[in-house]
Protein backbone atom coordinates (compact mmCIF):
# COMPACT_ATOMS: atom_id res chain seq x y z
CA UNK A 1 0.00 0.00 0.00
CA UNK A 2 0.86 3.69 -0.37
CA UNK A 3 0.65 6.14 2.56
CA UNK A 4 -2.62 6.19 1.83
CA UNK A 5 -5.61 3.72 1.22
CA UNK A 6 -8.90 3.77 1.35
CA UNK A 7 -10.71 0.05 1.24
CA UNK A 8 -14.43 0.03 0.16
CA UNK A 9 -17.24 -2.56 0.30
CA UNK A 10 -18.24 -1.86 -4.00
CA UNK A 11 -21.16 -4.51 -3.80
CA UNK A 12 -24.45 -4.55 -0.91
CA UNK A 13 -21.46 -5.51 1.84
CA UNK A 14 -20.25 -8.39 2.99
CA UNK A 15 -17.42 -8.73 0.12
CA UNK A 16 -14.84 -9.51 2.14
CA UNK A 17 -13.34 -6.29 3.29
CA UNK A 18 -12.40 -7.24 6.55
CA UNK A 19 -9.54 -9.78 5.17
CA UNK A 20 -8.44 -7.03 2.89
CA UNK A 21 -8.21 -4.75 5.14
CA UNK A 22 -6.04 -7.51 7.59
CA UNK A 23 -4.38 -8.18 5.19
CA UNK A 24 -2.98 -4.56 4.39
CA UNK A 25 -3.14 -3.45 8.12
CA UNK A 26 0.10 -5.46 8.54
CA UNK A 27 2.07 -2.87 7.35
CA UNK A 28 -0.24 0.15 8.00
CA UNK A 29 0.39 2.55 10.42
CA UNK A 30 -3.11 3.78 11.23
CA UNK A 31 -6.47 2.09 10.64
CA UNK A 32 -9.47 4.05 10.48
CA UNK A 33 -13.05 2.84 10.72
CA UNK A 34 -14.58 5.75 9.42
CA UNK A 35 -18.86 5.07 9.96
CA UNK A 36 -21.25 2.79 10.62
CA UNK A 37 -21.21 1.30 13.81
CA UNK A 38 -21.82 -2.62 15.48
CA UNK A 39 -23.96 -3.39 12.70
CA UNK A 40 -20.97 -4.20 10.23
CA UNK A 41 -19.58 -7.76 10.40
CA UNK A 42 -16.28 -8.30 9.44
CA UNK A 43 -14.85 -11.72 9.71
CA UNK A 44 -11.30 -12.27 10.22
CA UNK A 45 -8.89 -15.33 9.45
CA UNK A 46 -5.33 -16.05 10.48
CA UNK A 47 -3.32 -18.92 11.92
CA UNK A 48 -6.33 -21.05 12.12
CA UNK A 49 -8.29 -18.83 13.69
CA UNK A 50 -11.33 -17.05 12.85
CA UNK A 51 -12.61 -13.70 14.55
CA UNK A 52 -15.41 -11.45 13.91
CA UNK A 53 -15.27 -8.08 14.31
CA UNK A 54 -18.26 -5.60 14.88
CA UNK A 55 -17.28 -1.84 15.78
CA UNK A 56 -13.73 -2.07 16.05
CA UNK A 57 -11.22 -1.85 13.26
CA UNK A 58 -9.26 -4.50 11.37
CA UNK A 59 -6.11 -3.71 12.51
CA UNK A 60 -7.22 -4.51 16.06
CA UNK A 61 -4.86 -7.55 15.85
CA UNK A 62 -1.61 -5.61 15.26
CA UNK A 63 0.03 -4.04 18.09
CA UNK A 64 1.99 -1.63 16.21
CA UNK A 65 -1.14 -0.25 14.64
CA UNK A 66 -2.66 2.39 15.96
CA UNK A 67 -7.06 1.75 15.71
CA UNK A 68 -9.28 5.04 14.93
CA UNK A 69 -12.88 4.84 16.03
CA UNK A 70 -13.59 7.93 13.33
CA UNK A 71 -16.38 10.59 14.17
CA UNK A 72 -18.38 9.35 11.36
CA UNK A 73 -19.24 6.38 13.19
CA UNK A 74 -21.96 5.83 15.79
CA UNK A 75 -20.91 3.43 18.68
CA UNK A 76 -22.21 1.37 21.23
CA UNK A 77 -19.66 1.88 24.07
CA UNK A 78 -21.65 -1.82 26.00
CA UNK A 79 -21.09 -3.74 22.90
CA UNK A 80 -17.90 -2.53 22.10
CA UNK A 81 -16.59 -3.52 25.19
CA UNK A 82 -17.84 -6.98 24.81
CA UNK A 83 -16.37 -7.25 21.81
CA UNK A 84 -13.13 -5.68 23.50
CA UNK A 85 -13.48 -8.62 26.20
CA UNK A 86 -13.88 -11.20 24.05
CA UNK A 87 -10.24 -10.44 22.23
CA UNK A 88 -8.26 -10.67 25.74
CA UNK A 89 -10.44 -13.61 26.43
CA UNK A 90 -9.06 -15.15 23.06
CA UNK A 91 -5.25 -13.68 23.76
CA UNK A 92 -5.74 -10.07 21.46
CA UNK A 93 -4.53 -7.91 24.42
CA UNK A 94 -1.80 -5.56 23.00
CA UNK A 95 -4.11 -3.16 20.82
CA UNK A 96 -3.74 0.66 20.19
CA UNK A 97 -7.17 2.26 20.38
CA UNK A 98 -8.55 5.79 19.45
CA UNK A 99 -12.30 6.81 19.57
CA UNK A 100 -13.72 10.25 18.21
CA UNK A 101 -14.79 12.44 21.46
CA UNK A 102 -17.51 13.70 18.39
CA UNK A 103 -18.77 9.63 17.32
CA UNK A 104 -22.14 9.48 17.92
CA UNK A 105 -23.27 6.97 20.93
CA UNK A 106 -25.41 3.91 20.28
CA UNK A 107 -27.94 3.97 23.33
CA UNK A 108 -30.47 1.29 24.52
CA UNK A 109 -33.13 3.39 23.51
CA UNK A 110 -32.18 3.00 19.79
CA UNK A 111 -32.67 -0.13 19.40
CA UNK A 112 -35.90 -0.66 20.86
CA UNK A 113 -36.91 2.05 18.28
CA UNK A 114 -34.81 0.18 15.49
CA UNK A 115 -37.07 -3.03 16.09
CA UNK A 116 -40.47 -1.19 16.64
CA UNK A 117 -39.65 0.97 13.24
CA UNK A 118 -38.92 -2.18 11.29
CA UNK A 119 -41.88 -4.07 12.56
CA UNK A 120 -44.37 -1.28 11.61
CA UNK A 121 -43.06 -1.79 7.97
CA UNK A 122 -45.21 -4.94 7.98
CA UNK A 123 -44.48 -6.72 4.48
CA UNK A 124 -41.78 -3.44 3.67
CA UNK A 125 -39.08 -4.23 5.82
CA UNK A 126 -35.30 -2.66 5.54
CA UNK A 127 -33.45 -5.87 6.60
CA UNK A 128 -31.92 -3.71 9.65
CA UNK A 129 -30.25 -5.62 12.21
CA UNK A 130 -31.95 -3.78 14.69
CA UNK A 131 -28.57 -2.81 16.54
CA UNK A 132 -30.22 0.83 16.83
CA UNK A 133 -27.95 2.49 14.11
CA UNK A 134 -30.62 4.14 11.98
CA UNK A 135 -32.03 5.91 15.14
CA UNK A 136 -28.91 6.81 16.52
CA UNK A 137 -28.28 8.63 13.18
CA UNK A 138 -31.31 10.18 12.93
CA UNK A 139 -30.72 11.69 16.78
CA UNK A 140 -27.43 13.07 15.78
CA UNK A 141 -28.88 14.70 12.65
CA UNK A 142 -31.98 15.75 15.16
CA UNK A 143 -29.24 17.14 17.32
CA UNK A 144 -30.66 15.51 20.04
CA UNK A 145 -27.80 12.91 19.99
CA UNK A 146 -25.32 12.03 22.71
CA UNK A 147 -21.46 11.35 21.48
CA UNK A 148 -18.73 9.87 23.05
CA UNK A 149 -17.13 13.21 24.66
CA UNK A 150 -20.03 13.94 26.56
CA UNK A 151 -19.71 10.50 29.01
CA UNK A 152 -16.66 11.87 30.14
CA UNK A 153 -18.24 14.92 31.51
CA UNK A 154 -21.08 13.44 33.97
CA UNK A 155 -23.00 16.75 34.44
CA UNK A 156 -23.40 17.85 31.17
CA UNK A 157 -23.84 13.66 30.09
CA UNK A 158 -26.57 14.01 32.82
CA UNK A 159 -28.48 16.96 30.95
CA UNK A 160 -27.74 15.45 27.69
CA UNK A 161 -29.86 12.36 28.73
CA UNK A 162 -32.64 13.76 30.66
CA UNK A 163 -33.01 16.14 26.90
CA UNK A 164 -32.87 13.18 25.27
CA UNK A 165 -35.60 10.73 27.06
CA UNK A 166 -38.21 13.35 27.17
CA UNK A 167 -38.14 12.47 23.42
CA UNK A 168 -37.39 9.73 22.95
CA UNK A 169 -39.52 8.32 26.23
CA UNK A 170 -42.59 10.00 24.23
CA UNK A 171 -41.53 8.04 20.76
CA UNK A 172 -41.61 4.98 22.67
CA UNK A 173 -44.77 5.28 24.42
CA UNK A 174 -46.44 6.06 21.69
CA UNK A 175 -45.25 2.53 19.94
CA UNK A 176 -46.35 0.77 22.94
CA UNK A 177 -42.88 -0.02 24.33
CA UNK A 178 -41.64 0.33 27.94
CA UNK A 179 -40.05 4.00 28.81
CA UNK A 180 -36.53 3.65 29.71
CA UNK A 181 -34.93 4.71 32.90
CA UNK A 182 -32.35 7.52 33.20
CA UNK A 183 -31.02 6.35 36.09
CA UNK A 184 -30.51 2.70 35.02
CA UNK A 185 -28.85 3.92 31.57
CA UNK A 186 -26.67 6.97 33.28
CA UNK A 187 -25.37 3.99 35.69
CA UNK A 188 -24.68 1.87 32.56
CA UNK A 189 -23.03 4.13 30.54
CA UNK A 190 -21.25 6.42 32.76
CA UNK A 191 -19.49 2.99 33.84
CA UNK A 192 -18.48 2.32 30.02
CA UNK A 193 -17.72 5.71 29.73
CA UNK A 194 -14.71 5.24 32.46
CA UNK A 195 -13.20 2.24 31.36
CA UNK A 196 -13.71 3.93 27.27
CA UNK A 197 -12.14 7.11 28.78
CA UNK A 198 -8.30 6.01 28.24
CA UNK A 199 -9.00 6.09 24.39
CA UNK A 200 -11.40 8.36 23.97
CA UNK A 201 -9.36 12.01 22.09
CA UNK A 202 -10.01 13.97 19.33
CA UNK A 203 -9.40 11.56 16.04
CA UNK A 204 -9.00 14.46 13.89
CA UNK A 205 -5.83 15.94 15.05
CA UNK A 206 -4.53 12.48 16.01
CA UNK A 207 -5.15 11.65 11.91
CA UNK A 208 -3.64 14.61 10.38
CA UNK A 209 -0.67 14.62 12.84
CA UNK A 210 -0.51 11.06 11.34
CA UNK A 211 -0.97 12.32 7.96
CA UNK A 212 1.50 14.92 7.96
CA UNK A 213 4.62 12.66 9.22
CA UNK A 214 4.26 10.74 6.57
CA UNK A 215 2.14 7.70 8.45
CA UNK A 216 0.60 4.49 6.31
CA UNK A 217 -3.24 4.77 7.18
CA UNK A 218 -5.65 2.78 5.76
CA UNK A 219 -9.28 3.31 5.99
CA UNK A 220 -11.89 0.90 6.22
CA UNK A 221 -15.68 1.31 5.16
CA UNK A 222 -18.32 -0.69 6.80
CA UNK A 223 -21.17 -2.09 4.35
CA UNK A 224 -20.72 -1.27 0.65
CA UNK A 225 -21.70 1.58 -1.90
CA UNK A 226 -24.58 -0.04 -3.15
CA UNK A 227 -26.04 0.44 0.96
CA UNK A 228 -24.99 3.85 0.60
CA UNK A 229 -27.68 6.18 2.56
CA UNK A 230 -26.95 8.77 -0.32
CA UNK A 231 -26.02 6.32 -3.75
CA UNK A 232 -27.55 3.16 -2.51
CA UNK A 233 -30.55 1.18 -3.52
CA UNK A 234 -32.68 3.61 -1.35
CA UNK A 235 -34.90 2.86 1.48
CA UNK A 236 -33.07 -0.15 1.75
CA UNK A 237 -29.93 0.78 2.62
CA UNK A 238 -27.95 1.66 5.82
CA UNK A 239 -27.68 4.58 7.50
CA UNK A 240 -24.03 6.19 6.72
CA UNK A 241 -22.06 6.66 3.38
CA UNK A 242 -19.04 3.99 3.07
CA UNK A 243 -17.99 5.87 -0.18
CA UNK A 244 -14.85 7.31 0.04
CA UNK A 245 -16.08 10.53 -0.82
CA UNK A 246 -17.09 10.62 2.48
CA UNK A 247 -14.21 9.67 4.41
CA UNK A 248 -13.09 12.99 4.89
CA UNK A 249 -15.95 14.82 6.52
CA UNK A 250 -16.26 11.17 8.59
CA UNK A 251 -12.37 11.81 9.29
CA UNK A 252 -12.12 14.99 10.05
CA UNK A 253 -9.13 15.34 7.38
CA UNK A 254 -8.93 17.19 3.83
CA UNK A 255 -10.21 15.86 0.48
CA UNK A 256 -6.96 15.76 -1.17
CA UNK A 257 -5.50 13.14 0.82
CA UNK A 258 -8.06 10.40 -0.42
CA UNK A 259 -6.42 9.33 -3.92
CA UNK A 260 -6.30 5.70 -3.60
CA UNK A 261 -9.29 3.68 -3.57
CA UNK A 262 -9.31 -0.06 -3.63
CA UNK A 263 -12.99 -1.52 -4.29
CA UNK A 264 -13.57 -4.96 -2.81
CA UNK A 265 -16.23 -7.33 -4.67
CA UNK A 266 -17.14 -10.66 -4.60
CA UNK A 267 -16.48 -13.04 -7.63
CA UNK A 268 -20.33 -13.08 -7.71
CA UNK A 269 -23.12 -10.55 -5.75
CA UNK A 270 -24.69 -11.13 -2.08
CA UNK A 271 -27.49 -9.45 -0.39
CA UNK A 272 -28.64 -9.68 3.34
CA UNK A 273 -32.31 -8.44 3.92
CA UNK A 274 -34.43 -7.00 1.35
CA UNK A 275 -34.35 -4.94 -1.44
CA UNK A 276 -34.02 -5.30 -5.16
CA UNK A 277 -30.85 -7.80 -6.60
CA UNK A 278 -31.49 -7.68 -10.37
CA UNK A 279 -28.73 -10.68 -10.88
CA UNK A 280 -30.24 -12.45 -7.77
CA UNK A 281 -30.20 -16.58 -8.60
CA UNK A 282 -32.86 -18.73 -6.87
CA UNK A 283 -31.75 -22.43 -8.60
CA UNK A 284 -29.06 -24.99 -7.26
CA UNK A 285 -26.80 -22.68 -8.59
CA UNK A 286 -27.61 -20.27 -5.53
CA UNK A 287 -27.22 -23.13 -3.25
CA UNK A 288 -23.81 -24.21 -4.74
CA UNK A 289 -22.52 -20.77 -4.15
CA UNK A 290 -24.24 -20.02 -0.85
CA UNK A 291 -22.90 -22.91 0.79
CA UNK A 292 -19.42 -23.08 -1.12
CA UNK A 293 -18.60 -19.50 0.48
CA UNK A 294 -20.26 -19.94 3.59
CA UNK A 295 -22.84 -17.11 2.80
CA UNK A 296 -24.56 -16.86 5.97
CA UNK A 297 -24.78 -13.04 7.70
CA UNK A 298 -21.34 -12.56 9.79
CA UNK A 299 -23.70 -10.55 12.48
CA UNK A 300 -27.51 -11.94 11.58
CA UNK A 301 -26.62 -15.46 10.52
CA UNK A 302 -29.42 -15.16 7.99
CA UNK A 303 -28.55 -16.78 4.62
CA UNK A 304 -27.41 -14.02 2.01
CA UNK A 305 -28.76 -13.90 -1.39
CA UNK A 306 -26.57 -14.57 -4.16
CA UNK A 307 -26.64 -13.78 -7.87
CA UNK A 308 -23.97 -13.41 -10.30
CA UNK A 309 -21.22 -10.37 -10.60
CA UNK A 310 -23.09 -7.57 -11.44
CA UNK A 311 -20.85 -4.84 -13.64
CA UNK A 312 -23.49 -2.12 -14.25
CA UNK A 313 -23.32 -1.64 -9.79
CA UNK A 314 -19.84 -2.19 -10.06
CA UNK A 315 -19.57 0.61 -12.15
CA UNK A 316 -22.08 3.05 -10.13
CA UNK A 317 -19.83 1.43 -7.17
CA UNK A 318 -16.52 3.29 -9.53
CA UNK A 319 -17.91 6.42 -10.41
CA UNK A 320 -19.55 7.34 -7.36
CA UNK A 321 -16.81 5.83 -4.86
CA UNK A 322 -13.98 6.98 -6.44
CA UNK A 323 -12.60 3.06 -7.05
CA UNK A 324 -9.47 3.42 -8.75
CA UNK A 325 -8.74 -0.48 -8.65
CA UNK A 326 -10.61 -3.49 -7.43
CA UNK A 327 -10.08 -6.95 -5.13
CA UNK A 328 -11.89 -9.88 -6.27
CA UNK A 329 -12.86 -11.79 -3.54
CA UNK A 330 -14.02 -16.01 -3.25
CA UNK A 331 -12.68 -16.08 -6.37
CA UNK A 332 -12.15 -19.94 -5.29
CA UNK A 333 -16.42 -19.94 -4.75
CA UNK A 334 -16.60 -20.56 -8.35
CA UNK A 335 -14.40 -23.33 -8.76
CA UNK A 336 -16.44 -26.34 -9.68
CA UNK A 337 -19.25 -24.60 -11.89
CA UNK A 338 -19.57 -25.73 -15.42
CA UNK A 339 -20.39 -21.94 -16.32
CA UNK A 340 -20.10 -18.54 -15.06
CA UNK A 341 -21.86 -15.45 -15.94
CA UNK A 342 -21.77 -11.50 -15.68
CA UNK A 343 -24.25 -9.03 -15.70
CA UNK A 344 -23.21 -6.64 -18.82
CA UNK A 345 -26.06 -4.67 -18.60
CA UNK A 346 -30.05 -4.47 -17.53
CA UNK A 347 -33.35 -3.85 -19.56
CA UNK A 348 -35.64 -2.26 -18.52
CA UNK A 349 -38.99 -2.31 -19.91
CA UNK A 350 -37.81 -3.69 -23.31
CA UNK A 351 -34.72 -1.15 -23.24
CA UNK A 352 -31.16 -1.55 -22.42
CA UNK A 353 -29.30 0.46 -19.47
CA UNK A 354 -25.78 0.61 -18.11
CA UNK A 355 -26.52 2.40 -14.88
CA UNK A 356 -28.39 1.66 -11.65
CA UNK A 357 -31.77 3.58 -11.81
CA UNK A 358 -32.24 5.68 -8.42
CA UNK A 359 -36.19 4.75 -7.77
CA UNK A 360 -36.99 0.76 -6.42
CA UNK A 361 -39.73 0.25 -8.90
CA UNK A 362 -37.75 1.16 -11.88
CA UNK A 363 -34.59 -1.25 -10.15
CA UNK A 364 -37.39 -4.06 -9.39
CA UNK A 365 -38.03 -4.15 -13.38
CA UNK A 366 -34.58 -4.48 -13.98
CA UNK A 367 -33.43 -7.86 -15.72
CA UNK A 368 -29.70 -8.41 -15.81
CA UNK A 369 -28.00 -9.03 -19.08
CA UNK A 370 -25.97 -11.71 -19.05
CA UNK A 371 -22.33 -12.95 -20.94
CA UNK A 372 -21.90 -16.71 -19.93
CA UNK A 373 -18.20 -18.22 -20.16
CA UNK A 374 -17.33 -21.87 -19.53
CA UNK A 375 -16.12 -22.44 -15.88
CA UNK A 376 -13.11 -23.88 -14.36
CA UNK A 377 -12.88 -27.91 -12.31
CA UNK A 378 -9.41 -26.78 -10.60
CA UNK A 379 -8.83 -26.36 -7.16
CA UNK A 380 -7.35 -22.52 -6.87
CA UNK A 381 -6.69 -22.64 -2.93
CA UNK A 382 -3.56 -22.94 -2.88
CA UNK A 383 -2.32 -20.75 -6.09
CA UNK A 384 -0.32 -18.08 -5.15
CA UNK A 385 0.42 -16.46 -8.73
CA UNK A 386 -1.58 -15.11 -11.57
CA UNK A 387 0.31 -17.89 -14.00
CA UNK A 388 -1.22 -20.48 -11.90
CA UNK A 389 -4.67 -20.24 -12.72
CA UNK A 390 -6.69 -22.22 -14.44
CA UNK A 391 -7.12 -20.22 -18.49
CA UNK A 392 -11.10 -20.05 -17.75
CA UNK A 393 -10.12 -18.88 -14.85
CA UNK A 394 -8.35 -16.09 -15.87
CA UNK A 395 -10.77 -15.33 -18.74
CA UNK A 396 -13.48 -14.43 -15.93
CA UNK A 397 -11.00 -12.19 -14.48
CA UNK A 398 -10.38 -10.10 -18.06
CA UNK A 399 -13.91 -10.08 -18.73
CA UNK A 400 -14.47 -8.21 -15.32
CA UNK A 401 -11.86 -6.12 -15.97
CA UNK A 402 -13.36 -4.98 -19.41
CA UNK A 403 -16.62 -4.96 -18.03
CA UNK A 404 -15.81 -2.26 -15.04
CA UNK A 405 -12.88 -0.48 -16.88
CA UNK A 406 -10.63 -1.84 -13.56
CA UNK A 407 -7.74 -3.54 -12.69
CA UNK A 408 -8.25 -6.71 -10.71
CA UNK A 409 -5.05 -5.96 -8.97
CA UNK A 410 -6.08 -8.64 -5.86
CA UNK A 411 -7.65 -12.43 -6.17
CA UNK A 412 -8.52 -13.77 -2.79
CA UNK A 413 -8.29 -17.68 -3.52
CA UNK A 414 -9.38 -18.52 0.09
CA UNK A 415 -10.20 -17.22 3.41
CA UNK A 416 -7.24 -17.02 5.21
CA UNK A 417 -4.95 -14.09 5.52
CA UNK A 418 -2.12 -15.26 2.71
CA UNK A 419 -4.12 -16.64 0.02
CA UNK A 420 -3.83 -13.63 -1.63
CA UNK A 421 -2.56 -13.38 -5.30
CA UNK A 422 -1.34 -10.02 -5.84
CA UNK A 423 -0.94 -8.41 -9.61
Amino acid sequence: MGNILAVVGAQWGDEGKGKITDYFAQEADVVVRYQGGNNAGHTIVFDGRKFALQSTPSGIFNPSTKNVMANGMVINPVALLGELDKLVAAGIDKWQLFISNRAAVVMPYHSMLDGAYESLKGGKLIGTTKKGIGPAYADKYNRIGIRMGDLLDKEYFAQRLEDALQVKNMELRMLGLPECDFQTIYDEYCAAGDRLAPYICDTSVLLNDEIEKGSRVLFEGAQGVMLCIENGTFPYVTSSSPTASSIPVNAGIAPRYITDVLGVGKAYCTRVGEGPFPTELLDETAHYIRERGHEYGTVTGRPRRVGWFDAVAMNHARRVAGLNRMALMLFDVLSGLESVKICVAYELDGKQIDYVPSTISELSRCKPVLIETPGWKEDITAMTSYDELPENAKKYIELVEKATKLDVSIISVGPDRNQIILR
